[in-house]
């Protein structure tokens, strides 16, 4: 579902005033860790190339372009099959980037769209139709803040009735803020990157004890990718595992996890992808959770084609 945003001279224009992000790790090592079969990476991008996806004029960054193919050979490389395809807001209400790559993986890949007020039911319906399982909000500052509320809400009641999710993305402080919230939501949602809560602040800070507390609602799920985002000493970002461990012990039957490719907007040390692999048999030791937060979670919340 394409909407236009500029001329494509317009479009390079904002390229010039808009900064740009750095690139992912493009040398990805084969990680040591063996996924099992039918592993999905339930959060990741694909960025561009942006002279067929045009970025959003009002995005607050411009991506490296990511494209599918380059998104296809990470996974190879990894050993990953399935994928949820999380439209950035650099692409703003567009997201025929992502359903055009669903519509090419053979039933392997779904998507969580981003959307406005402005959608009719028939463009709900096809995106639903294409692939598209959830929508997302962005409440981080450096992102544009937190969404209009009135349109948030207007948004939930419109998904609801489709069986969606919400995947809302926190920094830590806003889980405080919006903590009646969480309590109140009517529909499943999914908290990106362990709620960005700080690993110098240990497991007992406030936001995390509150994602926990949350996490024991049967509509939330918590993803526990992003260590490179919470990580206070960097690679190979160890200091996350206490946090990963602590959310799978209360509920890990609504445990993701996530490579976060290519990665926007990391600050400090860019990941390796095979390094984040490689963290998630520290997170969790047994195979079968293994199986479960890779495989059957995400396929019981996505739907996967079983082929």
């Amino acid at each position: 579902m394409r909407r236009e945003f500029l001329a494509h001279s317009s479009y390079y224009g904002f390229m010039k005033k808009i900064p740009m992000c750095r690139a992912p790790d493009w040398d990805i090592r084969k990680p040591s860790f063996v996924l099992p079969a039918k592993s999905c990476d339930a959060h990741c991008h694909i960025f561009g190339p942006g002279h067929i996806y045009p970025y959003s004029p009002g995005r607050s960054y411009t991506p490296p372009d990511a494209p599918l193919e380059k998104f296809r050979k990470l996974q190879s490389i990894l050993g990953l099959e399935r994928a949820v395809l999380v439209n950035a807001s650099c692409h703003g209400t567009d997201n025929s980037v992502i359903l055009d790559a669903i519509a090419q993986s053979d039933g392997q890949y779904r998507g969580v769209a981003n959307v406005d007020q402005s959608f009719s039911d028939e463009e709900f319906r096809s995106l639903n139709e294409g692939g598209i399982r959830g929508v997302r909000f962005n409440f981080v500052k450096h992102l544009g803040g937190a969404p209009d509320m009135k349109i948030f809400h207007s948004i939930v009641d419109r998904i609801s009735p489709l069986g969606w999710h919400l995947v809302l993305h926190f920094d830590a402080s806003d889980l405080l803020q919006f903590k009646s919230l969480l309590e109140d939501l009517p529909v499943p949602y999914v908290i990106d990157h362990m709620g960005r809560v700080p690993t110098n602040q240990g497991t007992n800070q406030s936001a995390f004890r509150l994602l926990l507390d949350a996490l024991k609602r049967k509509n939330c799920w918590v993803k526990i990718c992003g260590a490179e985002r919470i990580s206070t000493m960097g690679p190979p970002f160890t200091d996350a595992i206490p946090f990963a461990k602590a959310l799978l012990e209360v509920s890990p039957d609504r445990i993701l996890w996530g490579t976060d490719w290519p990665h926007p907007n990391i600050a400090r040390s860019m990941p390796n992808d095979g390094d984040l692999v490689d963290l998630i048999p520290l997170f969790m030791p047994d195979e079968k959770l293994q199986k479960k937060v890779l495989v059957d979670n995400p396929d019981r919340l996505y739907g996967f084609d079983l082929n």
